[in-house]
């Protein structure tokens, strides 16, 4: 067991390094093999001890930016993350029994991934190892499979490349070469999607205005002067607007402001709205402000809310995931008695359901805000309604000096390739930037700076057929994983039977590698 968790350790560091910001996505099929190899041979009622140590080396190093959060809130989170591999663990015990097994468990591994980014509460679908393919020749494939049929791609080839490992070790040659045939099988599979890329067609363009207006002060806490941040914004707008009538820039279909933008209600504060129509009036197109707006005495939203210079404040986008214990607080009398911090966030975000894209100049646009961007179901509903182009409104502030903003950077191209749509990311103070479908940054924003990214970018309408089949590749996976954990139960069930010895002298027979 010794050697296992060893082994177990230095693959969940492995497939941290696999992300940002030492991006090393070669990593994620060796990782996964070295997490099929330490739960190999093992019982279920042990399985779990390496695939905590896996869960615990990769989460812990993965999400190490948290601790600008809070120590405390990065040794909760990492660790609720880390007890899914934990059961991913026991599950891969049972299922390395199946004939095929590699393929049990690339399907069980995608399970997890799904679960865990739906709940607890909203999940976390931070470390899925379709986020770390943007810049390899896997992330062709993301607008065919989608990110769910991509992680389920590198999972199998992890597996598979850890048959080769187990039949070379038991010098089993039809195993090798059972295995090697499919694990190339699976290479051409991948390298169709190079040969014959996704290229989606244009239907028309807009000229967009992203806006990064910076972070007054430490540059790390949006709160420390949140009318500075507005004022920040409402500047760089009214620069543009400058420049526009100066003829040295092209006049914007509209501007995207990011997530926070204004941080207290724009329809409440007077100093905030007046700021909000005087960049409107002056660029004259609709403003895409992100905003907190209040919901009653105990509740806030946070919205992206189209600012149109005639009819005013108009549509909305509200952000689907809220961050728990952090935007809201889940049992909030339960968890506020025992964590007196959590006091800290005293109105609750309320979840939106919006489906439909919103209608910006025209324009139909999926907005996500800040870590939305990591879930299927908001930017794959609006897709499947019309969106053209996708938005990104995010803050990061309180993350501006880590390594998370450069992680969730790499989501949004992960996005753009899987949705094939132009990707528009505004934040705060980095990092801002425009992504084409095939997930290459056209322009980008230096963090910590007030910048303006004025582009012309392509409409595409329709939906990928990554789009479509995503969420059938996660319930399939499940349901596979689901079946072989029944099929091998069965199997034990009819082991445990008791075979007669004598007659009338039954007596159990065990095989050696029961549970």
């Amino acid at each position: 067991m010794l050697n296992r968790s060893l082994l177990a350790l230095v693959a969940g560091v492995a497939l941290a390094l696999a992300f940002e910001p030492v991006a090393l996505p070669v990593l994620i099929p060796v990782a996964v093999a070295g997490f099929a190899l330490s739960t190999r041979g093992l019982r279920a009622r042990s399985g779990w001890v390496p695939g905590l140590v896996f869960g615990v080396a990769f989460y812990y190093t993965h999400i190490w930016w948290m601790r600008a959060v809070g120590t405390d809130a990065w040794i909760a989170l990492a660790g609720v993350e880390a007890l899914f591999y934990a059961v991913l663990g026991s599950v891969a015990a049972v299922l390395h029994r199946r004939r095929w097994w590699p393929l049990w468990l690339a399907a069980a591994w995608v399970a997890m991934e799904v679960v865990r980014s739906g709940w607890p509460f909203s999940g976390m679908p931070w470390g899925r190892l379709a986020f770390g393919v943007v810049d390899t020749p896997v992330a062709a494939a993301l607008p065919y499979v989608g990110a769910v049929g991509v992680s389920l791609l590198l999972a199998a080839a992890g597996m598979l490349l850890a048959a080769l490992v187990v039949a070379a070790r038991e010098r089993r040659l039809p195993d090798l070469r059972r295995w090697g045939v499919a694990l190339a099988g699976l290479v051409v599979l991948g390298a169709v999607a190079n040969v014959a890329p996704y290229e989606p067609d244009a239907e028309g363009s807009a000229t967009v205005a992203v806006v990064q207006g910076n972070v007054p002060g430490p540059g790390n806490n949006i709160l420390f002067d949140p009318d500075g941040v507005t004022e920040n914004h409402v500047d760089a707008t009214v620069d543009l607007a400058a420049d526009v009538a100066a003829g040295r820039a092209p006049r914007p279909d509209f501007v995207l402001w990011p997530e926070n933008s204004t941080a207290t209600d724009p329809f409440r504060d007077p100093v905030v709205n007046a700021g909000i129509l005087r960049a409107v009036a002056a660029i004259d197109v609709p403003v895409v402000v992100g905003a907190i707006v209040d919901a009653g005495p105990d509740n806030v939203l946070n919205q992206g809310i189209v600012w149109d210079p005639d009819t005013g404040a108009g549509e909305r986008y509200t952000k689907w995931h809220p961050v728990p214990f952090g935007e809201y607080i889940p049992f909030r009398d339960l968890f506020t008695r025992q964590f007196g911090r959590l006091a800290e966030v005293p109105r609750d975000m309320l979840s939106g359901t919006r489906t439909e894209p919103l209608n910006v100049a025209g324009v139909p646009v999926a907005d996500t805000i800040c870590f939305d961007v990591a879930y299927d179901d908001g930017i794959h509903a609006q897709v499947a309604e019309g969106a053209e182009l996708l938005v990104v409104q995010t803050s990061n502030a309180t993350f501006i000096e880590t390594d998370q903003i450069d992680q969730q950077f790499a989501i949004s191209r992960v996005r753009a390739l899987e949705t094939g749509k132009w990707t528009l990311v505004a934040a705060t103070n980095g990092v801002s930037g425009v992504i084409a479908p095939d997930g290459s940054v056209v322009a980008e924003a230096a963090p910590r700076t007030q910048e303006v990214l004025l582009e012309e970018v392509p409409l595409i309408a329709g939906q990928t057929p990554g789009v479509r089949v995503a969420v059938w590749i996660g319930r399939l996976s499940i349901a596979a994983t689901l079946a072989g954990l029944l099929l091998g139960a069965i199997a034990y069930r009819r082991r445990r039977e008791p075979t007669p010895t004598a007659a009338g002298d039954p007596r159990p027979t065990v095989t050696a590698d029961s549970d």
